[in-house]
């Protein structure tokens, strides 16, 4: 039997090049099946050799999804995770934050492990070319590259603290339809991208610039959602509005909060992408109420 401390990381590994939470289950369990059916007599360091694996077949994976994503129905965003609460599958500290997961997809698969690898999980560029198979020096020249790409030297890998006040006061400004209140809150660039996947209603395109995002928001929110049930969490260490119909979960929007300004939203509709955060606010809801 494999010890647990060496599997319960490797879904991180994977959903964080992968940005989706089911493929990197289903990445880790074919590792898992492979190893266990094979004689692992040889295999000198388990642990390394998992990670390896895991890592290797999750850019094998992601490099198979560009045909995926090309031909998505509108826009494809990442499928969020809860970093709250009681510790399931993820370990939460090694879920990067939702926006950068967002903006790592415009690298290509080997690039992203390598940055996630160095950035997030502080491997020395020795330990990144033994589990890639490349030069010390080709990890750093990617690693270079990538945060060209990004746009920064500095990437946050999680995103900053903010206040459950934010988003409640958030919520009564928009249900009070107070556009002036609510415009103050949003940066002037913001852009809002919304992932419906083909399966529910959702913006095709992003929606770019202040004026335009709160016409969407404000008008989205009281033909919809201005008597839905709505719980407040966090998605990738952001903050995030969950909106229910009859106990079902049908949006998640996660916002991207810099200075006290909303500089971006996301609103994943997409049920397949929803299915299992809304398992698990379930169970994390079951789970409060015994305790009380």
């Amino acid at each position: 039997m494999i010890p647990e401390q060496h599997t319960r990381p490797l879904i991180s590994y994977a959903y964080n090049i992968l940005g989706s939470y089911q493929d990197a289950k289903d990445v880790v369990q074919d590792v898992m099946v492979e190893v266990l059916s094979h004689n692992s007599s040889h295999i000198e360091n388990e642990k390394a050799y998992l990670v390896r694996s895991v890592i290797n077949r999750a850019i094998n994976l992601k490099n198979k999804q560009k045909n995926t994503v090309s031909e998505y129905p509108g826009n494809w965003l990442p499928e969020p995770v809860a970093t709250e609460g009681a510790d399931h599958a993820l370990h939460r500290k090694d879920i990067l934050s939702y926006s950068l997961m967002v903006l790592m997809e415009k690298l290509d698969a080997r690039s992203r492990a390598v940055f996630i690898l160095k950035e997030a999980f502080d491997y020395s560029h020795e330990e990144i070319a033994s589990v890639l198979d490349l030069s010390p020096e080709n990890s750093r020249k990617i690693l270079s590259r990538a945060k060209k790409i990004l746009g920064t030297e500095n990437v946050h890998i999680t995103a900053s603290g903010f206040s459950s006040d934010y988003l409640n006061q958030y919520i009564d400004i928009i249900r009070q339809g107070d556009t002036k209140r609510l415009e103050a809150l949003l940066n002037e660039d913001i852009v809002a991208t919304s992932d419906g996947g083909g399966k529910a209603a959702a913006a095709q395109h992003p929606i770019i610039g202040r004026d335009s995002v709160l016409r969407f928001i404000s008008g989205i929110f009281q033909k919809f959602y201005i008597d839905a049930p709505v719980k407040l969490g966090t998605i990738n260490h952001q903050p995030a509005i969950f909106y229910f119909e009859e106990d079902k979960l049908v949006t998640c929007q996660i916002m991207d909060i810099d200075d006290e300004l909303i500089k971006n939203i996301y609103f994943i509709r997409n049920p397949d992408k929803l299915s299992a955060l809304e398992s698990e606010l379930s169970r994390d809801m079951h789970a409060l109420q015994s305790a009380q």
